[in-house]
């Protein structure tokens, strides 16, 4: 059994103690239960031995109450005019006019400081949340006043009908496509099915499906199931720009379907060129931020954008930097400025990337096969229309976060 060492449990709160770990059997018959299939598990999810962590890691409440209002204002101010013109400088899509909704689902990634929690990136169509919550119905708390992992699946099927209705439409939502390139090859492909039979038990049809298996029939999107009400869309094509993914662009336009998340979603939120605009308090203040808004913003690591005119300054600040590409995902490129040779930094300069305050991911123990070793922790809130519906923690070793780590992956999170 992996295990974090046992300090004591309520002198740390940012530790966790071995009452926390997670017993295989009780994960196995969790998501067992959430798939309403029994061997579920096996099936699915015996091949990732790396996917789940094997615990649960707390936060304490002022932490998270600090992330959560950071969440609420940076979705209050994408919805802002100033806001949208300037994101629609380097992301057009934020002009977008159709009624979409609010995007399922946003995910905001945090490392836990000494000064308390550092907002590192935002993501939309966040990977996890439904392994997460059948992790966090298998864990074994020891202390009280925590939000019950049952209250995940409705808080997901209200998401999803609030989504339908925030985008203006006053018939019930009776149809959902979960949408990826090659669904059934993808590593989270086993969260789709989850997603799946979770919505089902609510009287919602569902499909996964790559998005070529999508058309159009009329001015209806139609999948092998029938006509779509609504696009869970998990591809990382973010414009929607892909050939293959015409039918989507085309539901997207027309409004034939709502997808989401969407192209606008992305622009408002998770394109990286945005966090140079929420870690600049002077812009901000501009675009018609309060005091209280700006004071929730701090918790963004100052960020700017790589350009030719400040390549010296950037490297020679280097070692204080975290280097990301502006299009991509999944922290693919993504270089710690201390590491960087002189020509790995020149291909940055020519290419689009940010660069951000460096804050280091805290460490913790964890106890395998006798030996302690140290893992790298993170936090994600998963989010809706600027509510939270799960809080999870991801368990890694090295650059960034991967489910690759003996003694990695997800870990429910409780807030203490």
């Amino acid at each position: 059994m992996k295990r974090f060492a046992a300090p004591d449990c309520r002198s740390d709160l940012r530790s966790v103690c071995s009452c926390e770990s997670i017993e295989r059997p009780k994960l196995v018959d969790a998501v067992d239960r959430l798939a309403g299939e029994e061997g579920f598990f096996g099936r699915h999810l015996a091949d990732k031995p790396h996917l789940f962590a094997g615990f649960s890691v707390r936060v304490p409440r002022t932490d998270f109450e600090a992330m959560t209002d950071l969440v609420s204002v940076v979705e209050a101010l994408s919805r802002l005019p100033a806001y949208r013109e300037a994101v629609s400088q380097w992301a057009p899509s934020a002009l977008d006019s159709q009624s979409h909704g609010e995007g399922l689902f946003m995910g905001y990634d945090f490392h836990l400081t000494d000064e308390g929690p550092r907002l590192i990136e935002i993501n939309t169509n966040a990977g996890g949340a439904f392994l997460c919550a059948a992790a966090a119905e298998a864990a074994c708390h020891c202390w009280n006043d925590q939000e019950p992992a049952e209250r995940f699946e409705e808080g997901v099927t209200q998401a999803f009908r609030r989504e339908w209705w925030l985008a203006g439409r006053t018939s019930s939502l009776k149809s959902v496509a979960i949408v990826d390139d090659a669904p059934s090859a993808q590593f989270l492909h086993p969260e789709f099915e989850l997603a799946k039979a979770m919505l089902e038990r609510h009287g919602i049809a569902v499909e996964v499906a790559d998005p070529s298996r999508l058309s159009a029939a009329g001015d209806r999107l139609v999948g092998g199931k029938g006509a779509v009400d609504l696009v869970y869309n998990r591809s990382t094509d973010f414009g929607l720009s892909d050939p293959g993914h015409a039918s989507l662009r085309w539901a997207y336009d027309e409004a034939t379907a709502l997808v989401s998340p969407s192209p606008r979603h992305h622009a408002l939120l998770a394109h990286k060129r945005n966090l140079t605009l929420l870690s600049d308090p002077d812009r901000m203040r501009g675009l018609g931020a309060s005091d209280a808004d700006l004071s929730a913003l701090r918790l963004i690591p100052r960020t700017v954008a790589v350009t030719a005119s400040d390549a010296e300054s950037l490297w020679t600040a280097r070692k204080s930097l975290f280097f990301k590409p502006v299009a991509s995902h999944a922290s693919k490129g993504v270089y710690r400025g201390a590491k960087l040779t002189r020509s790995v930094f020149r291909d940055i300069v020519d290419a689009d990337y940010v660069a951000q305050s460096f804050v280091p991911a805290p460490e913790r123990s964890v106890e395998l096969d006798g030996e302690t070793v140290r893992r790298k922790v993170d936090v994600r809130l998963y989010t809706h229309a600027g509510t939270v519906l799960l809080a999870a923690a991801r368990i890694y070793q090295g650059q960034a976060t991967n489910m690759l780590t003996e003694g990695g992956g997800f870990a429910p999170v409780f807030v203490g």
